[in-house]
């Protein structure tokens, strides 16, 4: 099996406010292959999807219900701790809830969280040791 991961899908309660938060709110573009329930946003490599919650549970066999904590964390890579606090500071004017209000880490970053409007835990971190390619993918050995 290949060791890639090509799309994150994340079930929406509503979509319209998803849209709000991630297209308008973000400025993220959506690709000309979403559809009216599946919008696809290009992220350097891999795909964000936005897909309906209760579809989404039914799709794969399981019930739709919130159960806190799903053991899942998004997250984004800033280039500084200015763009770390520009980007928390960004989201919780469009709603979303401030986690851990960002911080110096034990293991030499500077990181917070915050979770949108459907619960999906997102960390905002800069970490100087690690370096993106001409493509802003992070770059591992």
């Amino acid at each position: 099996m290949r060791q890639k991961l090509n799309m994150v899908t994340l079930g929406v309660s509503d979509m319209k406010r998803a849209l709000d938060f991630y297209e308008k709110g973000l400025g993220w573009k959506r690709s000309s292959a979403s559809l009216e329930d599946l919008v696809l946003f290009p992220l350097g490599g891999i795909v964000l999807a936005l897909y309906p919650r209760h579809l989404l549970a039914e799709d794969a066999l399981v019930e739709d219900i919130e159960t806190g904590f799903s053991g899942i964390t998004l997250s984004y890579n800033a280039l500084s701790e200015t763009e770390v606090d520009e980007v928390l500071k960004r989201v919780e004017q469009l709603g979303a809830t401030i986690l851990r209000p960002a911080q110096k880490a034990f293991w030499g970053g500077y990181y917070g969280y915050f979770k949108d409007h459907d619960g999906h835990i997102v960390e905002v971190a800069y970490v100087p040791f690690w370096e993106f390619d001409e493509n802003m993918n992070l770059k591992f050995p």
